[in-house]
């Protein structure tokens, strides 16, 4: 491979600027001229009666038609969001497919238990959450240590009796 000179690369920069020119001034005319004919075929040119009957009759023409552009309108709006939907769960199933899904962001609800397992179970069905009123009363047997334990009594009355030496003396005589 040869390499270019710089003139000859301009030259040849230029010439290439040239035919782009010229094939954009084409498609400029080529767009113009479909838009006349597209215009010429579809919206005849508007001639304005001056009679009172014939202003009416245009009238009705032009009503009815906007009321088929509207319906092709809504009609192609009907479409568009059909396959957007149709998209959307194609896309939620491509997800689902990989193992990626987008989490919802949650809102955090204040509502009781009671109050939920009402919402869930209907109003037929009486629940309560309250734990303490499910639980059964269970009555204590006193046993030797609970008795031993409440003769001897607070430990909080007999402190400044057992501080100091005294105490210490009074605590060894008693075990003896």
């Amino acid at each position: 491979m040869s390499k270019l000179s710089a003139s000859r690369k301009t030259h040849l920069k230029s010439l290439m600027l040239q035919v782009a020119k010229t094939a954009l001034e084409k498609e400029e005319a080529d767009i113009a001229a479909d838009k006349e004919s597209y215009l010429a075929e579809h919206c005849p040119p508007l001639s304005i009666p001056h009679s009172l009957q014939d202003l009416q009759e245009l009238c009705k023409k032009l009503h009815a038609k906007i009321d088929v552009v509207d319906e092709e309108r809504y009609d192609m709006e009907m479409k568009v969001q059909k396959s957007s939907k149709e998209l959307e769960d194609l896309n939620q199933k491509i997800f689902d497919l990989r193992g990626k899904f987008k989490r919802p962001p949650l809102r955090r609800v204040r509502m009781s238990a009671d109050a939920m397992l009402r919402a869930l179970l209907g109003s037929k069905h009486k629940v309560n959450m309250e734990l303490r009123a499910n639980l059964k009363q269970v009555k204590k047997e006193d046993t030797d240590k609970e008795k031993d334990l409440r003769d001897v009594g607070d430990w909080r009355k007999n402190i400044e009796e057992k501080s100091g030496m005294e105490g210490r003396k009074k605590m060894f005589e008693s075990e003896a």
